[in-house]
Formats: C-alpha cells, sequence, structure tokens
C-alpha cells in the first residue's frame, strides 16, 4: 500500500503575494535534507507539501528529517487512495488495522481540499466512519474522547487517509529572513538562543571564542559538537573560532578586576560584530537572559550594546528562566553535550565581585587602557573557520 507524507506549513498560509517564494525555499530545504535517507519527490500544492518516496525508499524514513526542518507544523503519515468514497473507506479500514484494533473509540476529520469532488467534508466523515465501526465493531465513535483521529484529505489527484500526525519544528524556513552570527559558547543557553532565532527564519552562522591553554581542545570540541546538533535543525553551520587568550590576558593585566567581564563581553561582541560583517550577516545573537549572571544586568547589557553599532542583538531567551531554557534544550537534544564538565572562555578570570550596575562612562574609562583596534584586528586575523 502506498504512504506518502503530507506536511502542514503553519503561518506561511498567512503570507500574501510572496508565499510561493516561502513554499519554494521550504521544498528546496526539504529536498537537500531528505537526500541522505533516500529519494524523494518533495513539491507544494494549495499549502501543503508533499513528501513522496520513489524506489526503495519508504515515508517512514523521511519522519524524522522532515519534523526537524523549520516552516513545517506537522507531518501526517497518510495511505494514498483514489477520489472514490468506496475507496478510500476500504484502504481505510486495511490501512489503519493495527491502530483501530487497538483502540476503543474514534473520530473520523475530513477536509475536501478539491471542492470538485461531489461529498461534501462532514458527509466525508460520517460515511468513513459508519464503514469503519462495521469493520471494526468493538469501537465507539467519540468526537471528544477518542483514542484514534482518522484524517481523510481529498486533495486534487488523489485522496488520502492516516492517524499519524506528527510535531514539526514550526516557525519559517531557513533563510528565508537572512542570516545572524550566533555567540556560541559551551554552555545551555546559546544553542538554545540560535534555535530560537533559526525557527524564525534566520540562517545561522555561529562564532566561538577559545582561549587556549585556559580552555581545553576538549571545550573546543564540546562547542563543535553542540553546533552539530543545531545544525540538524538549521542545515549547514559554520563556527568561526576566535583566538581569544592574548585579549583576555591584556584586560586582566591592564583593566580592574571588577570590570573584567563588561570589558571582555564588549570585546566578544565588537569581534563578533566584525565577523558577522564579513559573512554577510544582519544580526548577532546570544543566549542572555535578563538577571541570570552579573552581565546580563539591565545596565550591564546596555554598556555590551552599546559597542554594536552596525547591526542589532537578538536576545530571544531575555524573559525565559533557567527551566524553561532547559526544556527547550532537552527537546531539541543539546542538553547532554551542554552539562559536559568542560571550561569555556567565560569562565576563565571570572571576578569574585564583578560589576552589576556598571556606568557607561566608567566602562570606557577601563577600556582606555587597552589598544582596542589592535586587538580586535589581532582576533579577527586568526579565525579559524569549521564548516559542519
Amino acid at each position: 500500500m502506498k504512504q506518502i507524507l503530507l506536511l502542514k506549513c503553519g503561518e506561511l498560509i498567512l503570507k500574501g503575494l510572496n508565499r510561493g517564494r516561502f513554499e519554494d525555499k521550504l521544498c528546496s530545504i526539504l529536498r537537500r535534507r531528505l537526500k541522505d535517507v533516500g529519494d524523494f519527490d518533495v513539491h507544494c500544492n494549495q499549502s501543503t507539501v508533499y513528501v513522496e518516496p520513489c524506489g526503495n525508499s519508504t515515508a517512514e524514513d523521511a519522519i524524522p528529517v522532515c519534523q526537524k526542518v523549520f516552516g513545517v507544523v506537522s507531518v501526517c503519515l497518510m495511505a494514498v487512495c483514489k477520489k472514490d468514497i468506496d475507496d478510500i473507506c476500504r484502504v481505510g479500514a486495511e490501512y489503519l488495522k493495527d491502530v483501530l484494533d487497538n483502540a476503543r473509540s474514534f473520530r473520523v476529520t475530513a477536509k475536501r481540499a478539491d471542492k470538485r469532488f461531489p461529498i461534501k467534508s462532514p458527509e466525508i466523515g460520517v460515511m468513513v466512519g459508519g464503514y469503519l465501526q462495521d469493520a471494526y465493531p468493538h469501537l465507539k465513535p467519540d468526537m471528544e474522547n477518542y483514542d484514534v483521529n482518522v484524517e481523510v484529505n481529498v486533495r486534487e489527484e488523489y485522496a488520502y487517509i492516516g492517524a499519524v500526525r506528527l510535531p514539526g519544528a514550526g516557525g519559517m524556513p531557513t533563510g528565508t529572513n537572512g542570516r545572524g552570527m550566533l555567540l556560541l559558547s559551551g554552555g545551555i543557553d546559546s544553542p538554545v538562543a540560535g534555535w530560537c532565532m533559526a525557527k524564525r527564519g534566520i540562517d545561522l552562522s555561529a562564532v566561538h571564542f577559545f582561549s587556549y591553554p585556559y580552555t581545553s581542545e576538549e571545550a573546543k570540541q564540546k562547542v563543535l559538537d553542540l553546533a552539530a546538533i543545531l545544525g540538524q535543525w538549521s542545515g549547514k553551520l559554520t563556527v568561526s573560532v576566535v583566538p581569544f587568550t592574548h585579549i583576555q590576558e591584556e584586560i586582566r593585566a591592564k583593566c580592574a578586576d571588577d570590570y573584567f567581564t563588561l570589558v571582555m563581553r564588549r570585546m566578544m561582541m565588537r569581534i563578533s560584530q566584525q565577523v558577522a560583517i564579513n559573512q554577510n550577516c544582519g544580526c548577532l545573537i546570544t543566549g542572555e537572559s535578563l538577571g541570570q549572571v552579573a552581565s546580563q544586568t539591565m545596565e550591564a547589557l546596555g554598556c555590551t550594546n552599546a559597542v554594536c553599532t552596525q547591526m542589532p542583538v537578538f536576545r530571544p531567551l531575555i524573559g525565559m528562566d533557567k527551566e524553561e531554557i532547559v526544556a527547550i534544550s532537552r527537546r531539541i537534544g543539546t542538553f547532554e553535550t551542554s552539562v559536559l564538565p568542560y571550561e569555556d572562555c567565560c569562565t576563565v578570570f571570572t571576578p569574585k565581585h564583578p560589576q552589576t550596575r556598571p556606568k557607561l562612562e566608567n566602562v570606557e574609562k577601563q577600556e582606555a587602557k587597552l589598544d582596542i583596534d589592535t586587538l580586535v584586528a589581532e582576533a579577527v586575523a586568526g579565525v579559524e573557520r569549521i564548516t559542519l
């Protein structure tokens, strides 16, 4: 029996005359990702994406991939039927046997996308439901408290019936809202921030600050592993590894201890902005959450933002608490890697009593002790780019 996936596109249906551009981008991403698991025909019609297996490929093989593509709200596994009510009933009873044998109640929801089909949606539901109840007398029809929701979809060429609807990633197709540079550490927050913005259609690149020998090669590999996991959702991802040891040593030697973290963060933002410009990115993305640590107070964030003069800084986690962030990290698969015990550069030279209510003029006085332009240029010139 032939199976197919029908993918629902969520908010893309709200787009106007440019909706086709978003749908074409989504289909292009799906075709590229699905090459790794088999041969599939992918096309879109009436805001539904069809993923049809070819050759020896199966629809089940494509499900995990489709669930991780932004722009897909749900994935429906369905059997293909003729556009004939008798065939829909017969195929449904046969195809759903294992599901219905183990259920106690069911309902049928029907959608007639092709209005030329002579039977209206409510009548399709009644007719299919009656047939299934006759075929499986133990089943009780129940529109509210059902074990199985049988879906019938009558479309342009065929009808489809199934009972498996799985959640997708939601959001908008990657790349439809430009490129962004993620400041990626080895912690829990920044991969989640990147995921949140990729969900809004941003094509991600990442920058990581590496302070060897204060941070180890294992810590660097941990970040690359996080980027690889994130790339399962966002697609190909390039990590720019910035040599940061000299800058941190300069800050420690010349700046007041309680300003170390702030000056360091501002240097990171300057460097990240330049790396982003070099890679045609239009924004920076950080995993900061208001009040979580000393460098994330309102005043500290204001001081950090002041050096980002050429692009916006997006902080998708700014209003989340740690439990919410951890829940997302578990869902997207980054949590177990994030909690591995390897320090990153943000934990090196951490002052005992950092400034939490800094004034910009005082931070700038500390920075005046550094040759900022030279340090930034040196860091950018030493970037190592790794594509995952």
